[in-house]
């Protein structure tokens, strides 16, 4: 049983619990070690899980990228939502803002090199299906800061976000390359004041 066809690029393919366990097997060693320093031999190997079932339920290792990239959007974005839900829609848009930056800061402990989505970006052809997740993932963090911003009154809410936006990836890269979070934390402040 391969994955049900996606609706978009975001949406993550149902999987079974084998095609669950290759997944969380297979991001966890591309996170650590890099898409392409890791082979499907490897994945199989440490999942427990053939190769055969693992090109039967991703077909190739391109489709398992392209799932790991969708299934790592998701987990991460459930958590934003969590803890802009907790917030209360009363809130306003700069404690909602800094909230979706406190969900790049406070998943940094588990992003130890970076951004997974940067890192992949990195590693994968301008052709790759995993470049669509990876712009669409972007893009969806953009548009939630902008709407965020949108009710605040301020003139041009998307130029703001692509700001802010700009400011958390360029921290984002470099906590992957100090392997420290002080630009993290500093550019929490410097978006704390550009909303103050």
């Amino acid at each position: 049983m391969s994955a049900a066809p996606q609706t978009d690029a975001l949406t993550p393919p149902r999987l079974t619990t084998g095609a669950r366990r290759i997944l969380e097997t297979a991001g966890e060693l591309f996170y650590a070690h890099g898409i392409h320093a890791v082979g499907v031999d490897t994945i199989a190997a440490e999942s427990g899980i053939t190769k055969r079932t693992l090109y039967n339920r991703f077909e190739s290792k391109d489709g398992l990228v392209v799932a790991y990239l969708q299934f790592r959007h998701d987990a991460w974005w459930q958590r934003l939502e969590s803890r802009l839900e907790h917030l209360g829609d009363g809130k306003e848009a700069s404690e909602r803002v800094m909230a979706v930056f406190d969900s790049y800061t406070l998943d940094s402990q588990s992003a130890d090199r970076g951004c997974g989505f940067i890192n992949a970006a990195a590693e994968l052809p301008d052709a790759h299906p995993g470049r669509a997740v990876i712009r669409a993932h972007k893009q969806r963090v953009v548009e939630l800061i902008s709407g965020c911003l949108e009710d605040s009154g301020i003139p041009d809410p998307f130029e703001l976000a692509e700001h802010i936006f700009l400011i958390l990836e360029g921290a984002m890269v470099h906590f992957g390359i100090d392997g420290d979070d002080r630009r993290l934390r500093r550019a929490r402040e410097l978006v704390s004041r550009l909303l103050a």
